[in-house]
């Protein structure tokens, strides 16, 4: 079986989406509360993004976030629990 692997080649990132547009031509968007640690960034911050895996996934390397493009296409957000995620806040409060 071969299986279709989906890679990004630029990525988009507003006050409430996030858009990556994939090799292959097709657009997918998101909403950014899927993803809260891109919600709460700065847009300094959403947009110092690289791809990693030769575009398989995205990484923010200030908000130490990575989003896999098959997670995306899947429907699947952030599965981060609520808890790591207010440890997070307040390590940016305290900076």
């Amino acid at each position: 079986m071969c299986a279709y692997l989906a890679r990004a080649q630029a990525v988009t990132v507003s006050e409430d989406e996030l858009t990556v547009a994939l090799e292959d031509g097709r657009t997918i968007s998101v909403p950014l509360a899927w993803f809260p640690r891109l919600l709460h960034a700065t847009p300094a911050e959403r947009a110092n993004w690289r791809l990693i895996g030769d575009g398989e996934g995205i990484h923010w390397p200030e908000l130490d976030e990575d989003i896999a493009i098959a997670h995306l296409l899947a429907g699947v957000p952030s599965q981060e629990s609520q808890r790591s995620l207010r440890r997070w806040l307040q390590s940016r409060r305290a900076t």
